[in-house]
């Protein structure tokens, strides 16, 4: 079989997804996999870490769980899941389990966290030693920082917190230069100035950043789950797409101004419009043009977008919450328009195949946007009746990650077959075609390996000594009669 190297670089821009949340639980990656079709770039995960609270480390939801509670962020320190990690912490729990699974699944980690102002220099050098082996990721800290909601803001004067965000980033820089941090504060005000919500504390912030970010709703039912958007509730909105992806632009540019004229990496952290306010079938019109908006948007101004979120215990997921079996999602209207924009080359990461090349070859990881690896030439006849691969000597403990006919596929270490046939129900071939059997490896452990050399914070390498056994057939075993 031909082998050739092969490439990924970034998407035009690149789809982010959510997965979990104050509104959900932790859905695992090879479930999004097989319904989605293909790995995101990141997956986003939110915990909170607030170590000087008496609560601590209980979730603030179950720790006042018998307290009359009236709204989503009226506890002491926010509802997210506890990041288990920091001084003292166990790198065994959340959110590393689930960091490890998004990175052997390909993919990069997002990871917000929302924090205590106070936290001393000793509590975020723990955190920054937890992510260094999870290579190239990203770190949003106090996102919405604007806001009035989170529980640092009514600790904290907004000069404080924007402050606490300069601090982090230069500790996490010296301790684990693999994260990039995300500032996510507010976009422009609406008073018509021009300047961006509290401009002035946070221009420090935006110089030192490494991506911006905003997030922004078409619409929002933020009652929730304690108040159901109704005619005659209050605590809802909705705007015009067209408006939405304006503001969000008008930030970026203002963004670039305060950083000297500089542009850095802007992303939307989190988007969608929530189907408690539009119903089930305009979220699905909403989110298609805007996205459609970004594809035709000359200046591709915009590096990444994260769809809030995977599965939703209310309206805001492409699936939600089954509540007879919180492990069942339902699939709402948006999943179809959102497997369209995945499909989409312009949201498709850029996969470019280079010069021939020889077993064995060492296959590097080093991210979702930047991986070698190899291609195989697979000649059809037509439409498989099978095709399969069996994972044998070495490749039995391979952890990979690979694409044929559009579809990708996970191979975890242990596992000997892989059915390819998925990649042929919906994209069936007519005549003869060959078709690329695209491999990369992921860190089989979801982090990096330190004896891999002296870039092992970026890189995580794996040689490829053989190739899988291959079945294409077209024609059943037996014949119909």
């Amino acid at each position: 079989m031909k082998i050739s190297k092969v490439c990924i670089r970034p998407a035009k821009c690149s789809l982010d997804i959510g997965d979990g949340s104050e509104r959900s639980a932790y859905v695992n990656q090879d479930y999004m996999l097989r319904r989605l079709g293909r790995p995101h770039r990141g997956i986003s995960l939110m915990y909170c870490y607030y170590p000087l609270d008496k609560e601590w480390p209980q979730r603030i939801s179950e720790a006042w769980k018998d307290r009359d509670v009236k709204f989503a962020w009226d506890y002491p320190y926010d509802d997210y899941f506890p990041y288990g990690g920091g001084i003292d912490g166990n790198t065994e729990g959340e959110p590393f389990v689930f960091m490890k699974d998004v990175r052997k699944h390909g993919q990069d980690v997002i990871l917000t966290i929302t924090c205590d102002p106070h936290i001393s220099d000793e509590h975020i050098i723990g955190i920054a030693k937890d992510l260094r082996p999870y290579g190239r990721m990203m770190l949003r800290i106090n996102h919405e920082a604007t806001g009035t909601w989170f529980s640092f803001n009514k600790r904290a004067v907004y000069q404080e917190v924007a402050d606490f965000f300069v601090r982090f980033h230069r500790i996490i820089k010296e301790y684990a230069p693999n994260v990039s941090t995300v500032l996510c504060i507010g976009s422009l005000a609406a008073d018509g100035s021009g300047k961006v919500e509290k401009e002035e504390e946070f221009t420090e912030a935006i110089r030192t950043a490494d991506i911006w970010s905003v997030d922004e709703y078409v619409s929002l039912n933020w009652g929730w789950p304690y108040e159901i958007a109704t005619k005659d509730t209050t605590q809802h909105r909705r705007r015009g797409v067209r408006e939405v992806y304006q503001l969000v632009k008008d930030t970026y540019h203002r963004f670039t101004e305060i950083n000297g004229g500089v542009a850095k990496p802007m992303v939307m952290s989190e988007f969608n419009t929530d189907a408690d306010v539009v119903g089930v079938l305009e979220q699905a019109e909403d989110v298609r043009e805007f996205y459609q908006y970004i594809r035709e948007d000359e200046e591709n101004w915009l590096s990444g977008i994260t769809f809030y979120q995977f599965r939703d215990d209310g309206r805001l997921g492409l699936e939600m919450t089954d509540f007879n079996n919180s492990g069942v999602g339902i699939e709402q209207p948006v999943m179809k328009a959102y497997k369209e924009i995945l499909g989409d080359k312009y949201f498709y990461p850029d996969i470019r195949t280079g010069e021939n090349m020889e077993l064995p070859a060492v296959l590097r990881w080093g991210s979702s946007e930047d991986a070698e690896g190899i291609a195989v030439d697979i000649e059809l006849d037509g439409n498989p009746h099978y095709a399969e691969a069996y994972f044998e000597g070495t490749l039995e403990g391979a952890n990979l990650i690979m694409e044929i006919n559009g579809q990708w596929f996970y191979k975890a270490p242990g596992v000997k077959y892989i059915d390819f046939m998925p990649a042929f129900f919906d994209n069936s071939i007519n005549g003869k075609k060959t078709v690329k059997l695209n491999i990369f490896a992921p860190p089989a452990e979801g982090v990096n390996d330190e004896e891999q050399g002296d870039d092992w914070i970026m890189n995580y390498y794996y040689t490829m000594t053989e190739l899988p056994k291959m079945r294409f057939e077209f024609e059943p075993v037996v014949h119909r009669p």
